[in-house]
């Protein structure tokens, strides 16, 4: 069962994305802990202790550890995953899927997130993970501005939980990522 995170936690969490993400998919740890001053961010975690968990992970020290966490932007017009990770032990166990599926059962509003180009291996991977728990992959072009300073723009794309968003609800997604997330303005194509 997913759970709030307490700022006590963070460590931990830290831990596994700088373990999940290349640099420039994370900030550093001071700039990470400091969003939590953002009242639309959050990170919602699963304990190794869950009933799902107890017989992959026996040693009852570790039931309040993390098994895996979704950093959330929760907007308005949409939930924001910003950052979803497994612990390294515990992929292929069904834990990202289950997490992933309790998010978007206790959402009211569209959930969104940002995945690599299709281009490699893993990265094919990851998006038919993500569709194989109901999201959509929208071929529009977008770069992740730099997520922080002296870190590199990132080209992704969206995926869309339930169905494909239109051009113009691609835009507003991006404009809504652009100002409240990463702290720039969209710069138009020409």
């Amino acid at each position: 069962m997913l759970q709030r995170m307490v700022i006590s936690q963070f460590p931990e969490i830290y831990r596994i994305m700088e373990a999940s993400f290349s640099d420039d998919e994370y900030r550093p740890y001071e700039e990470q802990l400091a969003l939590f001053e953002e009242p639309e961010y959050g990170i919602y975690y699963m304990p190794i202790g869950s009933e799902s968990l107890e017989s992959q992970v026996p040693d009852s020290a570790l039931k309040d550890k993390p098994a895996g966490f979704l950093a959330v932007w929760e907007f308005a017009e949409f939930i924001f995953i910003e950052h979803f990770a497994v612990n390294p032990k515990l992929r292929n166990s069904g834990t990202g899927s289950g997490m992933l599926q309790e998010l978007v059962k206790l959402s009211k509003k569209p959930v969104c997130l940002e995945v690599e180009l299709p281009d490699a291996e893993l990265a094919r991977r990851r998006i038919g993970f993500y569709e194989r728990n109901g999201f959509v992959f929208n071929d529009y072009p977008y770069m992740q501005p730099p997520i922080s300073k002296g870190k590199s723009p990132v080209p992704l794309r969206i995926m869309t939980y339930g169905k494909a968003v239109s051009q113009e609800e691609f835009e507003q997604i991006q404009k809504i990522l652009y100002q409240r997330v990463y702290k720039c303005e969209l710069q138009k194509q020409k």
